[in-house]
């Protein structure tokens, strides 16, 4: 048996590919950039063209720097940005528009729509998903209703839909020529298309979106034994390489964290933050603003549930401060830079650049500094920049303890963002409980390779992954319970200032 795994994590911002060995350890990587378009205020796409191509140059490099082949890869897994909508004609591979990224806002009417005559409820019920901008059935309807000729394409059978999991999976399966048109069910559960316990579109709620069914990708697990297909020999990978394994980003993590026990949870770090806590076999409700969301299914098992916390803007919120105000050069320089205070000075920045997602879920916000005077400096808004990042956390960590009853022990943490250990400090401070980052803390490609590799036997099962699993780096709390209070009352007071600051027809 070939000895390697490979995962493509395409992203929000980048995307990379992983090769790992049996033990999970990172042998080789890649990764590149792609560009953020921002038309107009609250738009956010990329261009599906250069998120292929950045998948296919990455993967060319990554064997050559490995010194491999494509043939030397047992397994081939992808893990994605979800939400992140592409509509694209099957017969010629040419996309439609541009991918409507899962931050962009542009549908806030439509989601207001849903929730102001009840269909919110159905939605809610049947995806475990309120009705937001965040979501792809929105962004499809949008493309459908607003880009010439779409329709008539779509009802016709000729343009299809996906998340950019179904868009590598088919240019890497052959495009035009006989690509597999697949998503999986972690994926098609962002959708608010997709019935949780069917695990199928549901009839009811493309109806609502007034979405052809003939547009959505076929549903299949996570880890699937069967096998979505193979790349193509005359691929980037130069190889016909089994994929075997797909899922959301921030379910990739949870597999990469073998968080796959009920009661389980971690915090990824990204663009966004995504706190998840497996509820096993249990689909469960929530009752105070979190989403209900697959975990993942391994094979013909039955699915393994979560609930999640999405938060739109945190690492994001740091590349802000670099790009758009300048006041550091790199994100490594907002730890150094926030150091040079001991607290945040009063100061409190809400990055509600998309609003507000879990557990407030207000498209009407938007970001605000407050608590300025003249004595703050640029290294009390870093500080500031950090402690959101925490504090929204908290929000979605507090939620997750109401709805299923579990306290938080520890929480396991990955992504760019553990790198730096003021921040991690300051989550720890902030919530209360230990915070635990893995060796490998890029969990998510990690996530994907599991994934595939379980399919094709490469891994017997997931007991063999635990035993991969070690912790890098533990941070312990030093804020007292009151430290911990009055901060966290500062915040909610700081959350308030952001809401209905524009208005949503």
């Amino acid at each position: 048996m070939t000895e390697y795994v490979g995962a493509i994590d395409q992203g929000t911002t980048s995307t990379r590919f992983m090769i790992f060995d049996h033990g999970g350890n990172e042998i080789a990587r890649h990764q590149l950039e792609h560009e953020q378009i921002m038309p107009r205020a609250g738009w956010v796409e990329h261009s599906p063209y250069e998120i292929w191509e950045r998948t296919s140059s990455v993967l060319k490099t990554t064997l050559a720097r490995a010194g491999m082949n494509g043939s030397d890869l047992a397994a081939l897994g992808i893990t994605n940005q979800r939400e992140t909508t592409v509509v694209w004609n099957r017969k010629t591979g040419r996309p439609y528009y541009n991918a409507i990224v899962w931050q962009d806002t542009r549908t806030d009417s439509i989601a207001k729509a849903l929730d102001s005559d009840g269909r919110g409820d159905v939605i809610r019920r049947k995806a475990g998903l309120p009705p937001a901008t965040y979501f792809s059935g929105g962004k499809v309807q949008w493309i459908l209703e607003n880009v010439d000729g779409v329709r008539a394409a779509a009802e016709a059978g000729d343009a299809i839909f996906g998340n950019t999991d179904s868009w590598l999976l088919w240019n890497l399966t052959g495009g035009p020529r006989g690509g597999v048109h697949v998503t999986d069910v972690t994926n098609a559960s962002r959708t608010m298309l997709m019935n949780l316990e069917t695990l199928d579109w549901d009839d009811e709620l493309l109806e609502m979106f007034d979405i052809p069914r003939q547009m959505l990708p076929e549903i299949r697990p996570s880890s699937d034994p069967t096998l979505y297909g193979h790349t193509l020999e005359d691929g980037p990978l130069g190889a016909a390489v089994p994929l075997s394994a797909a899922l959301g980003d921030q379910q990739a993590a949870m597999v990469g964290q073998v968080c796959l026990a009920p009661g389980e949870a971690k915090n990824t770090y990204g663009t966004g933050n995504f706190l998840l806590l497996n509820t096993g076999k249990e689909l469960v409700r929530s009752e105070n603003g979190l989403l209900s969301t697959v975990c993942y299914q391994f094979g013909t098992e039955a699915p393994v549930y979560a609930l999640e916390g999405s938060i739109a803007v945190t690492g994001s919120a740091v590349q802000w401060l670099r790009d758009q105000l300048g006041i550091i050069s790199g994100a490594s320089q907002s730890e150094a830079l926030a150091r040079e205070v001991p607290d945040n000075g009063g100061v409190y920045f809400v990055p509600a650049f998309s609003g507000l997602f879990a557990p407030y879920w207000r498209s009407d916000a938007r970001g605000a500094i407050v608590g300025l005077s003249r004595f703050n400096t640029n290294a009390h808004l870093a500080r500031a920049t950090l402690e959101a990042i925490c504090y929204q956390s908290r929000d979605v960590a507090d939620a997750m303890e109401k709805d299923s009853g579990v306290r938080l022990e520890v929480l396991k943490v990955d992504g760019d963002v553990t790198a730096n250990d003021l921040c991690m400090q300051i989550q720890a401070d902030v919530l209360g409980v230990p915070v635990s980052r893995p060796v490998v803390a890029e969990t998510t490609a990690l996530g994907a390779a599991y994934a595939a590799g379980l399919a094709v036997g490469f891994w017997k099962d997931p007991e063999e992954l635990r035993k991969n699993w070690n912790e890098s780096k533990r941070w312990e709390p030093q804020w007292s319970e009151e430290q911990r209070e009055e901060g966290y009352a500062g915040w909610r007071k700081a959350v308030t200032r952001t809401l209905d600051w524009v208005d949503v027809k």
